[in-house]
């Protein structure tokens, strides 16, 4: 539409315009259109009155065959200024006589016997019969122009311009005051509308100016936002109610996880006690007693000396993971490339398991160094353990970005898991594989999962058995500390 995006009070002055407008326009042409239907058969009716006492004079001209009296009498048309042409037939149709003097005679009609009258090419012709005691004794034809139609009806347009204008100019400060009575209801919904979106204060109210239909849409209006109000102060106290109880829940898991975090560390110290007796009485019987013991013995006795060693093992992880909840982010610029490659370095040195282990150029990161190395130092050698049994074991290391995130990926071929258990893997003490498979306390990807997540990123895997496995971290992609 036209008006679609225009103001409410521009609207309403342009409708009213343009109705009165389309009226005024519309009544000029159907008075025109009356006039100049009426006017031509008035011209019709003054050239047959003039016709007619034409003919009355004519009948002795041609009764005595006088083309001079004829011509006179033709001659008076002279004071019709409108009548430009005439001619007289004789009985056989013959021109007798025709006005003005200098007519070129081709221009002139046949006769005709009956009398009629039409427009044709912008004049009136008319043919009357010329009688006498109910005797033809010829027929007269007239030729009028449409000077008086064209006069007419200029005056006439003359006179609708200044009606139409007059009138437009009317309509538009009429319009002007009338409008208001329609737009200021409205535009003051609309601002009081505007003022509650702006400023969410749903206090406002709309002025009401009237009983019609927009003082009931004000009378909506000011109910739907006593209802809101209403609402909205439900739900401020309820959010406080809500903030107060978060806020007691947060100080008291604060308060379990800084008493789990000492009993963690307690636990895990009072423990290595007995483990060192443990180690040591077994390495006592080793060596004193070794060549006494038959072949069960010293299995057994292998068997206590491994599983004191994993032990420590896992004692040493859980006050690792006992740590991180105390320990400060302190982030810096971390060179991943050369990060990852002593971390290789390091595996390869410590772990009998071998692989090819391809660095793809990696992304830089602003992250705690020594965490971020823990976190590859668990990813990179459970890749190197789990890929171990197949033929040709292949890690690949690589980064990319995505979504504002740099994304680091540690792939490997070897055992994999089932993809329906992902959800485990990032578990304390959660394990997909058995110690007799492979060896290891179920505490590592735990403790990636909650560093990554101490940096808000992300942790998540993909595998499928016998078919390797991709284990995945993302950290915002912050370009300076």
């Amino acid at each position: 539409m036209i008006l679609k995006n225009t103001p409410i009070r521009q609207k309403l002055m342009a409708v009213i315009l343009l109705i009165s407008g389309a009226v005024l326009l519309l009544t000029c042409a159907a008075f025109i259109a009356y006039e100049y239907f009426t006017f031509r058969k008035h011209m019709i009716s003054q050239l047959s009155t003039l016709g007619e006492i034409i003919a009355d004079n004519s009948t002795a001209a041609l009764a005595f065959d006088s083309q001079d009296d004829a011509n006179q009498i033709l001659a008076a048309l002279d004071a019709e200024p409108h009548v430009v042409a005439a001619g007289l037939y004789d009985e056989e149709g013959n021109l007798f006589a025709h006005y003005p003097d200098r007519l070129a005679l081709n221009s002139l009609p046949s006769a005709s016997a009956k009398k009629e009258f039409f427009f044709e090419n912008g004049y009136l012709h008319g043919f009357l019969p010329v009688m006498q005691s109910n005797k033809q004794l010829g027929s007269l034809y007239l030729r009028s122009n449409m000077d008086a139609v064209y006069a007419r009806f200029m005056l006439y347009g003359q006179i609708a311009v200044l009606v139409v204008a007059v009138c437009i100019l009317l309509a538009y400060f009429l319009s002007r005051i009338l409008q208001k009575g329609i737009s200021d209801p409205i535009l003051s919904l609309a601002e009081t509308a505007q003022a509650v979106s702006s400023k969410q204060d749903y206090s406002l109210r709309a002025p009401k100016f009237g009983e019609d239909e927009i003082g009931f849409l004000a009378d909506d209006f000011n109910q739907m936002l006593e209802r809101i109000q209403s609402q909205n102060q439900e739900i401020v106290s309820f959010n406080q109610k809500l903030e107060q109880k978060v806020e007691e829940r947060t100080m008291q898991l604060a308060e379990a996880n800084k008493e789990l975090e000492s009993f963690s560390y307690s636990v895990s110290h009072d423990l290595r006690a007995p483990l060192r007796a443990v180690n040591g009485y077994a390495k006592i019987l080793e060596e004193d007693f070794g060549t006494v013991l038959d072949d069960e013995g010293r299995r057994l006795l292998t068997v206590v000396q491994d599983n004191a060693k994993r032990m420590g093992l896992l004692i040493d992880d859980l006050l690792s993971f006992s740590r991180l909840g105390r320990k400060d982010i302190m982030k810096s610029y971390v060179d991943m490339n050369g990060l990852v490659k002593s971390v290789k370095d390091d595996i390869e040195k410590t772990t009998p398991h071998r692989a090819k282990v391809i660095i793809h150029p990696l992304n830089p990161l602003v992250a705690d160094r020594s965490l971020i190395n823990q976190v590859m130092v668990n990813l990179l050698s459970n890749a190197i353990k789990y890929s171990a049994g197949v033929e040709s074991p292949v890690v690949e290391v690589k980064s990319y970005k995505e979504d504002g995130e740099v994304v680091y990926e540690v792939k490997d071929n070897g055992a994999g898991f089932n993809n329906l258990y992902v959800d485990k893997l990032f578990g304390v003490f959660q394990r997909l594989h058995s110690n007799e498979e492979f060896e290891g306390t179920g505490v590592g990807l735990a403790l990636v999962k909650r560093i990554i997540t101490k940096h808000g990123g992300r942790v998540w895997a993909n595998g499928e058995i016998n078919k390797g496995a991709t284990f995945y971290f993302s950290l915002p992609d912050n370009k300076s500390t």
